[in-house]
């Protein structure tokens, strides 16, 4: 693979791995929500805690999905 495709898949491969993250996230809030619904409130922690440790995943792949493309499309005109 060349420099330039490998640029593509690598930027490609960010932002699907934080959409992935974030989904994750949502699915680990919306089981903490049932389970303190519940009124299991260990397991609504527990769930919480994993949202929140897919969040920080998430975000880091959007940064370098970002920087990725500042790095190699900063042809873009300033106002």
């Amino acid at each position: 693979m060349d420099a330039k495709k490998h640029d593509v898949a690598t930027h490609k491969e960010h932002h699907e791995t934080a959409a992935e993250h974030h989904e994750s996230a949502a699915h680990h809030h919306q089981e903490a929500a049932r389970h303190y619904g519940a009124g299991d409130h260990e397991k609504a922690a527990h769930h919480a805690h994993l949202a929140h440790g897919h969040g920080v995943h998430a975000t880091h792949h959007a940064n370098e999905a970002a920087k990725h493309h500042i790095a190699h499309h900063d042809d873009h005109e300033e106002d």
